[in-house]
């Protein structure tokens, strides 16, 4: 059984009450709560969720050489960490990244992203659909 975590960033802990035009009225654990019950032959699913860059540094690298798959919503992070992509880089284990809305729909300065060129492949725009998307690429 492939063993894949979702990791989110800053802020994705309100989800389901933050900007629900932007990303939804669903809470993640909601969402999570369903996914796995969907994959559950499948995948053994692990959700992980820091506003603090470092703590999600650690946990890259605490599952990043026996995972199969990372998904990363690295919220804000996405566009300022470069120690963010530095963790990935480190890591053997494929990283995803994957974002709720169209980043490219919006602001200019969300629109840049220092991790996509260290990851397996970027979802963006499909809301909380971006999440199963990601887990059918590791499938």
């Amino acid at each position: 059984m492939k063993k894949i975590i979702i990791i989110n960033g800053p802020n994705l802990n309100l989800l389901g009450k933050r900007e629900p035009d932007i990303y939804g009225d669903i809470s993640f654990s909601e969402f999570f709560d369903d996914i796995r019950e969907v994959y559950s032959d499948e995948i053994q699913l692990v959700y992980y969720q820091s506003n603090i860059e470092g703590e999600l540094i650690d946990k890259i690298q605490e599952v990043g050489f026996t995972y199969h798959g990372i998904i990363l919503n690295a919220g804000g992070y996405t566009h300022t960490s470069v120690a963010l992509r530095d963790a990935i880089s480190a890591v053997k284990t494929p990283v995803v990244e994957v974002h709720i809305s169209n980043i490219y729909a919006r602001e200019e300065f969300r629109q840049q992203s220092m991790i996509s060129a260290v990851c397996k492949g970027v979802i963006s725009g499909f809301g909380l659909e971006s999440y199963v998307l990601a887990l059918d690429s590791f499938l």
